[in-house]
């Protein structure tokens, strides 16, 4: 199998990286390596902005129909794409092939329709006196150039939640990807590019360095970063040096309350699918049960039995599949490493090992009489496994669902209207699904409290993020 050479994406094109060193992209459902992309160099990021900078003396003087039109022309050409991105991003993340299309780029195309009509909403307001002789009115505008990194639990997706914003918000971009799956993003500079002025949205390949790079540069007036805690945290210190704004999602360990009066059923399909999509590697997946003691033995057996016929693992064109390879050995050895270390007191109710030899594949797993100060419990494992644990009463399920660092997102589920929004209420989670969980639509905000980050991905708080507020004051007298 021949090797491709991935260059970065700057300026309207494939440019050569003046680094001399690559990292190796490798298939995780086969471990081979199929690409090699540079490991851009400080030099190469500055570049890359001045090229943005450039582009923002057009792009930001814009109006909104005219972002609108290019953002409607980019949705199209993905839709007309839809196959081929599918085929680039199972390669690069050992996803099922199956689902691709219909999981994620049509979900990502809806999201660029949706910024692309939201770019036509943004105002400010309405012009007034509040000073005798003074007119005063807001004027709502483009930030400018902006640094953005995304993960590699979604290349594709978060690529489309960091530029569809900024763009519809009149920004240039300058976009690093994860170091292990750029091949997706950079075809979507690529497919962007017919429609998007020379250097609007631009992609620059690397490792930790140049992310850091990307972050210190002057340039960018806001840096947005999807990612773990420990790197949202360099960014927002890094940025702080130089006042830059800061845009952060980052980890979460989502708690799935799940009392007496539930639909057990419905919870156990629900969550299953919530919990193992993706293998698990998703900041929102439903992997941290906690179930009232009156059903608790019922539901953890219940589940157990669902996820063992639903929630199978294997090679992305593997028929009957739920979730594929975990992206990287790294992770693999992650999500073993948490296995190796439980409590005597843990029972695995199911699975608890690595599946086949090659391609990093774990078999999905659920761990009961877990405590809450236990690893598995605090921590964000990032893989195909749920914890269970048995609460007594309402306000034990709150305390035990509020102790942890992230803020993401939660679920309960009940029969009681009461529960439910008490609960909504008190939760410690930017988000709070009711009898579902993971759904996410463009025009409802997503992003976290404590740990896992500040700012709004997704609908017009999202798109006010990418922007900056002036004030106005004229004097008539």
């Amino acid at each position: 199998m021949s090797i491709r050479e991935l260059r970065n994406f700057v300026n309207g094109d494939y440019t050569s990286s003046s680094a001399s060193e690559q990292l190796n992209i490798i298939n995780p459902a086969t471990e081979e390596v199929f690409a090699r992309t540079p490991i851009s160099t400080e030099g190469d990021v500055a570049g890359v902005y001045k090229a943005a900078a450039t582009a923002f003396e057009t792009w930001g003087q814009t109006t909104p129909s005219e972002r609108q039109l290019a953002l409607l022309g980019f949705a199209n050409a993905l839709e007309s794409r839809a196959e081929e991105l599918a085929d680039a991003e199972c390669e690069n993340t050992g996803k099922p092939r199956a689902g691709i299309v219909g999981d994620e780029i049509e979900v990502m195309i809806d999201q660029v329709r949706f910024f692309a009509g939201a770019a036509r909403l943004l105002e400010g307001k309405a012009a007034g006196e509040y000073m005798k002789d003074h007119t005063s009115f807001v004027r709502r505008e483009p930030i400018g150039v902006v640094g953005q990194v995304t993960p590699w639990n979604y290349p594709m997706m978060m690529a489309i939640w960091k530029i569809a914003p900024a763009l519809a918000a009149g920004n240039t971009v300058v976009l690093k990807p994860s170091d292990s799956t750029p091949v997706s993003t950079l075809m979507l500079a690529e497919i962007a590019s017919e429609f998007l002025p020379a250097g609007t949205f631009n992609v620059v390949t690397g490792n930790r360095d140049t992310g850091r790079a990307l972050v210190a540069n002057p340039t960018p007036q806001l840096v947005s970063i999807t990612g773990s805690v420990r790197a949202g945290m360099e960014v927002a210190g890094t940025a702080a040096l130089d006042l830059k704004r800061v845009h952060l999602e980052l980890g979460g360990k989502a708690p799935v309350i799940v009392f007496n009066d539930a639909d057990i059923q419905q919870a156990v399909e629900g969550i299953a699918a919530a919990a193992f999509y993706n293998g698990g590697q998703d900041c929102t997946a439903a992997t941290r049960v906690l179930v009232q003691e009156g059903i608790h033995d019922e539901f953890v057996a219940a589940l157990a039995a669902y996820a063992k016929d639903n929630a199978r693992t294997g090679a992305p064109r593997d028929d009957g599949i739920l979730f594929g390879a975990l992206s990287s050995a790294e992770q693999l050895a992650r999500v073993e490493g948490v296995i190796s270390r439980l409590p005597d007191h843990a029972t695995l109710a199911l699975g608890g090992h690595r599946q086949g030899t090659t391609g990093y594949f774990h078999e999905a797993t659920i761990v009961a009489d877990l405590l809450q100060s236990d690893e598995a419990v605090q921590n964000e494992i990032f893989g195909p496994v749920i914890t269970a644990q048995k609460f007594s009463d309402e306000a034990q399920a709150l305390a035990w669902a509020n102790d942890v660092e992230y803020g993401l997102a939660s679920s309960v589920w009940t029969s009681n209207h009461g529960v439910a929004m008490r609960m909504a209420k008190n939760l410690d989670f930017g988000c709070v699904w009711i009898n579902t969980h993971i759904p996410l639509v463009a025009e409802m905000p997503h992003g976290g409290f404590k740990h896992s980050g500040y700012g709004k991905d997704l609908s017009l708080y999202g798109l006010e993020d990418y922007t900056r507020i002036k004030h106005v004051m004229s004097y008539i007298g």
